[in-house]
């Protein structure tokens, strides 16, 4: 009754709190409601503490950052967005200062009191400080420390090590507000990409307003309070979320830049161009985990639109990457790519079984990623939708080579075996199994999740271990509980999907990062090798010096392979004919301000009506 209470008093509950006049206007005209299925809960909507992609969907159109991209360029390419033009850069690239733009508000919300309350400077320092709270215990601050904001980790420690609050008004170098508008950013080392590695990143570093944050207190995660086009009104936590346009965001209106020969893209942009942001009025969210139910939800026009086509349906969907002809005469449109993405599997460094760094415990590892046969993986469960990953590297990001080569796109069952009987992982009591070198047990624990698509994966593991001669058993658990167990390092083995979060890819090797361990370091791996390659990584400029250390970061990736990379995925989406404006970002979350409705269409399609 509590959380109803204050969800209530924040207006989460529903539009009741908000202003007469935008409620009127809604009720004057037929409403534009954007309806889609997630496939995994989320977790919150509290920036610092997420890691979950979908979370993050959500607060990416709350929230708002500096920076953001350009709906229609390929390749990316960076605008402002609350920022009063672009940074301004020290020779070094070690001072960045960016003016914030005059006369962005915070969407009303009663911990303001019934001010009208104006974004500043200020709002970016503590959004920043925030990450660095260990009250908060937030996924991302191993993230956040690696870019050496100064002064930044010394306030953390201070509030550790003296086990005090931490101190919010202290001035530190690393983030200072000079003036009401004007932030300047100070980091230990050159970061030539501040601006798409931290800046430009909506769903995270999107600023918050610290009267929110205080009022709420351990409430917070059910109640983002942003700058951004839409607000939060309805949560039913892992299965439904409601988002309505913010009446009091201020006057923006759709511009991009789409490539001259990019046909689609200038057809939207002439459909669209000037038209005021968001151009919808509400977006509802479902939860359905289950394939199925999400496929027939979209085809019985229950939703407007299903992105990543699960695999079993794409002959249905898209045969040869072509929209079915019964679903083309309806009008659906289909959009399909490969993304910037990678799915893995992570070894846990710190278990007894598959953990270290020892010649046997690396033999182990690299024995177990040979078995795993990719190729049939995508044949048979992906439906062909994937390519096989032969680095951590993810396709359009900075550093990605699509003719680098390497033992982890390979399969070699015989190399697989042979590795084990060298290193003493053999059947050692004739029970057709084979046992640790010591002649302990050797057993594998999957954690995985109890749907469709897991299950098929499941059996490829059971099918492939089973050829190996090692046992494996299957620990099944929902995906955000996987989620906050991996983190805590409690999972042996976990495989998960991860999409990039900006242009270059760097950011991939957050996993092997020590000092990201409990966070994005899934791995717990610590090799001083890959930090040093890490380190300068970030602070050299692009150019044939920081691509020759990609490829030694992808050749010690694979040589101690605490992750096994399998694959980069397809991802088709289809929309339904009255949906317009569509295209699927690349390192990007937000899109719902950018696409809009024809009712008259959905009429005349036999749309849900909104």
């Amino acid at each position: 009754m509590k959380r109803r209470s204050l969800l209530r008093a924040a207006g989460v509950a529903g539009p009741a709190a908000w202003a007469a006049a935008p409620r009127a206007a809604a009720q004057a005209a037929p409403r534009k409601v954007l309806r889609y299925a997630f496939r995994v809960a989320e977790s919150g909507f509290d920036p610092p503490r997420l890691l979950d992609l979908y979370s993050r969907v959500v607060t990416a159109h709350i929230f708002e950052a500096l920076y953001q991209y350009d709906p229609l360029a390929r390749p990316a390419k960076v605008r402002p967005l609350t920022a009063d033009g672009m940074p301004v850069a020290s020779d070094d690239f070690r001072v960045w200062t960016v003016k914030v733009k005059p006369g962005i508000y915070f969407a009303s919300d009663p911990a303001f009191k019934g001010r009208r309350r104006e974004l500043t400077a200020a709002d970016h320092v503590y959004t920043l400080k925030r990450f660095a709270d260990p009250a908060i215990r937030g996924a991302n601050w191993t993230w956040i420390d690696t870019f050496g904001f100064v002064g930044l980790a010394a306030l953390r420690r201070q509030a550790l090590e003296g086990r005090q609050p931490f101190d919010y008004e202290r001035p530190i170098e690393g983030v200072r507000a000079l003036d009401r508008y004007t932030i300047q950013y100070r980091v230990t080392e050159p970061r030539p990409r501040l601006v798409t590695d931290f800046m430009a990143g909506s769903d995270l570093v999107g600023a918050v307003a610290r009267e929110v944050v205080e009022s709420y207190g351990d409430e917070i995660p059910a109640h983002p309070v942003g700058t951004g086009p839409f607000r939060l009104v309805q949560w039913r936590r892992s299965s439904f979320i409601a988002l309505e346009r913010n009446p009091e965001y201020r006057p923006t209106f759709y511009d991009a830049e789409p490539a001259a020969d990019d046909a689609p893209g200038q057809a939207i942009l002439a459909r669209l161009k000037g038209r005021r942001l968001p151009m919808i009025d509400r977006v509802e969210i479902s939860i359905i985990q289950e394939n199925q139910p999400r496929w027939l939800t979209f085809l019985q026009r229950g939703s407007d639109f299903i992105e990543d086509v699960p695999a079993e349906f794409i002959d249905q969907a898209m045969p040869a990457g072509v929209v079915a002809p019964n679903l083309a005469r309806q009008g659906i449109v289909g959009h399909r790519m490969v993304r910037a993405d990678i799915y893995f599997t992570y070894f846990n460094m710190d278990d007894p079984v598959l953990g270290g760094y020892t010649p046997q415990k690396v033999a182990l590892r690299r024995a177990i990623a040979l078995a795993l046969d990719i190729r049939r993986e995508i044949r048979l469960v992906r439906h062909g939708q994937a390519i096989v990953a032969q680095s951590p590297v993810m396709p359009h990001t900075y550093g990605y080579d699509p003719d680098f080569k390497s033992e982890n796109g390979d399969h070699g069952l015989a190399r697989a075996k042979a590795l084990l009987d060298l290193y003493g992982y053999v059947d050692r009591n004739g029970d057709g199994w084979r046992e640790m070198p010591d002649g302990s047990p050797l057993l594998l624990r999957r954690a995985t999740q109890p749907d469709q698509l897991s299950r098929q994966l499941d059996e490829e593991w059971r099918r492939n271990m089973t050829a190996l001669a090692i046992r494996i058993e299957f620990v099944t658990a929902q995906w955000p509980e996987n989620l906050k167990a991996g983190r805590a390092g409690k999972l042996q083995m976990w495989s998960a999907g991860l999409l990039s979060a900006q242009p270059d890819g760097q950011g991939t090797f957050q996993r092997y990062d020590s000092r990201q361990i409990g966070g994005q370091n899934f791995a717990r791996f610590r090799l001083p090798a890959m930090d040093a390659v890490y380190d300068r990584l970030s602070v050299l400029p692009d150019g044939p010096e920081r691509l020759a250390l990609f490829e030694q970061a992808k050749r010690l990736a694979v040589a101690y392979m605490p992750y096994k990379t399998h694959e980069h995925r397809y991802v088709t989406d289809l929309t339904q004919p009255w949906v317009i404006g569509y295209r699927r970002p690349l390192f990007w979350n937000d899109v719902w301000q950018y696409v809009d409705i024809d009712l008259d269409e959905q009429r005349r399609r036999g749309g849900a009506a909104a």
